[in-house]
C-alpha cells in the first residue's frame, strides 16, 4: 500500500525536447517584454514632448489670434476715422462693406447695388470727378477710383470728399482772375480807346461835312468795323474775366468737325487759304461745353488761318489718346519765334492790328477747365501746331470700370 502510495506522488518527468522548447519560449517573451517595455518608454516621452510642442502651438496661435484680433479692431477704428471713403464691393455687386465716411458722401446704406449708388452720380466739370448728394442732403463733390482684390471678384471703391477743395480752387481762379483783370486794366483802357476815337472820328466826320453817298457809305463802313472791334474786345474780356463752363454735353466728334469746316470755310476762302478737316471717326466722343470748345478751335484755326499768306494751307484733325482725345491745327505758314511763343497765351499780348489779345488765352482757359491744356510747337518759317488735348472718359465708362 505503501508503495503504491510513493509512486503515485512522484512528478512525471518532461522530455528535454519539451524543456528546450518551453525555455525558449520563455526567453522569447521576456525578449518582447522588454522590447514592449522600451518602446512604450518611449511612446511615453514621444507623448509628452508632443504635447509639450502642442501646448506651445496652442500659445503661439492664441498670442497671434490675439494680435490679429487687436490689428483688426486697430483697422476698424482707422477704417472709421478715415476721412475718405472705402467701399468693398462684392462680386454681385452689392457694398459688402463700407465705412461711414463712404455713406456719408453717397448717402447709402451697406448691403446697397453699387450701380444703384453709381448712378447716383453725375459727372462733374472736371475729370475724375463726380456730384451727388450726401447723408445730410448737401451737394457732394468725390473723386473716385477703385482696386481689385486679388484672387477675388470683389473691388474696393476709394471716394474723397473734393467739395472743400473745389470751392477753394474756384475761389483761387477767381482771385487769379481778379488779379489778372487788375493788371489789364490799363492796358484794357488803351485797346478800348484806339477804335472808339476811331469810331468817333468817323461819325464826327459823317456829322460835319456833306459828303457824297459812296464817301457815307465807306466812312460809316470803317465806323461800323470800329465798333464791332469794339464789341468783339468787350465779350472777349468777359468771357475770360469768368472763366467757366456752363455745363456739359456728349458731343460727337465728327460732327463738331463737320461744324467748324462750315463756320470756318468761308474766312480761309476769302484769305485765299486752303481749309482741310480730316474727318473724325464715327464713335468718337467727348464730355464738353459745346459752345465753349467750338470756340476755342475756332480761335486756334482763325489764327492758323491769319497766320498764312495766300495760298497757304490750314488742317485740323482728332485722335483719339490713351488719356482723351487730342485736337491739331497745323499750318505751314510764317511761324512763330521763339520769344513770342512764351506769351502767346498772355492777355492781350497780340502780334496783329486788329488782334484783341484774348482769343488764345481764352482757347486755353477753356481746355483747362475741361482738365486739358494746349501747347504750342513752331519755328519761325516752318508753320505751327496746336495741339488741344482734353480727356475723354465717359461716365459710362467710369462706372463700368467701378462695378
Amino acid at each position: 500500500m505503501t508503495e503504491q502510495t510513493s509512486s503515485q506522488a512522484a512528478p512525471a518527468r518532461i522530455a528535454p525536447e519539451e524543456a528546450a522548447r518551453l525555455a525558449e519560449a520563455f526567453r522569447l517573451f521576456n525578449a518582447a517584454s522588454a522590447e514592449l517595455t522600451e518602446a512604450y518608454g518611449a511612446l511615453e516621452k514621444q507623448v509628452a514632448s508632443l504635447t509639450e510642442e502642442l501646448a506651445e502651438a496652442n500659445g503661439e496661435l492664441r498670442r497671434q489670434y490675439e494680435e490679429k484680433a487687436r490689428l483688426t479692431d486697430r483697422l476698424t477704428t482707422l477704417l472709421n476715422q478715415l476721412p475718405a471713403g472705402v467701399v468693398v464691393v462684392d462680386a454681385e455687386g452689392r457694398m459688402e462693406d463700407a465705412n461711414p465716411a463712404a455713406l456719408d458722401m453717397i448717402g447709402a446704406c451697406a448691403g446697397e447695388e453699387w450701380s444703384g449708388c453709381a448712378r447716383r452720380m453725375r459727372p462733374a466739370d472736371a475729370p475724375g470727378e463726380w456730384e451727388c448728394i450726401g447723408a445730410d442732403g448737401q451737394p457732394r463733390r468725390l473723386s473716385m477710383s477703385e482696386a481689385a482684390l486679388r484672387g477675388d471678384r470683389a473691388h474696393i471703391v476709394l471716394l474723397h470728399d473734393m467739395t472743400r477743395q473745389h470751392a477753394l480752387k474756384i475761389a483761387a481762379a477767381r482771385n487769379e482772375r481778379l488779379a489778372a483783370m487788375g493788371e489789364m486794366a490799363a492796358s484794357l483802357a488803351h485797346q478800348l480807346r484806339t477804335p472808339l476815337a476811331a469810331a468817333t472820328l468817323y461819325v464826327g466826320t459823317l456829322t460835319g461835312r456833306d459828303l457824297a453817298p459812296a464817301d457815307v457809305k465807306s466812312i460809316a463802313s470803317r465806323a461800323q468795323d470800329r465798333l464791332r472791334h469794339l464789341e468783339r474786345l468787350i465779350r472777349d474780356t468777359l468771357m475770360f474775366a469768368r472763366g467757366e463752363v456752363l455745363g456739359r454735353e456728349t458731343i460727337r466728334l465728327a460732327a463738331l468737325m463737320e461744324e467748324l469746316h462750315h463756320t470756318v470755310e468761308p474766312v480761309a476762302r476769302q484769305a485765299g487759304v486752303a481749309l482741310i478737316v480730316e474727318p473724325a471717326v464715327a464713335v468718337m466722343e467727348v464730355s464738353a461745353d459745346r459752345k465753349a470748345l467750338a470756340s476755342a478751335l475756332v480761335s486756334l484755326l482763325e489764327n492758323a488761318i491769319q497766320a498764312c499768306d495766300s495760298r497757304g494751307e490750314v488742317r485740323l484733325s482728332v485722335h483719339k489718346t490713351s488719356g482723351g482725345v487730342s485736337f491739331s491745327v497745323s499750318d505751314n505758314g510764317r511761324g512763330i519765334p521763339r520769344d513770342v511763343q512764351e506769351r502767346l497765351f498772355e492777355p492781350f499780348f497780340t502780334t496783329r492790328e486788329e488782334g484783341t489779345g484774348l482769343g488764345l488765352a481764352i482757347a486755353r482757359g477753356i481746355a483747362r477747365v475741361h482738365g486739358g491744356d494746349i501747347e504750342c510747337e513752331s519755328a519761325p518759317g516752318a508753320g505751327s501746331c496746336f495741339t488741344l488735348r482734353l480727356p475723354a472718359q465717359t461716365p459710362e465708362e467710369v462706372l463700368e470700370n467701378g462695378q
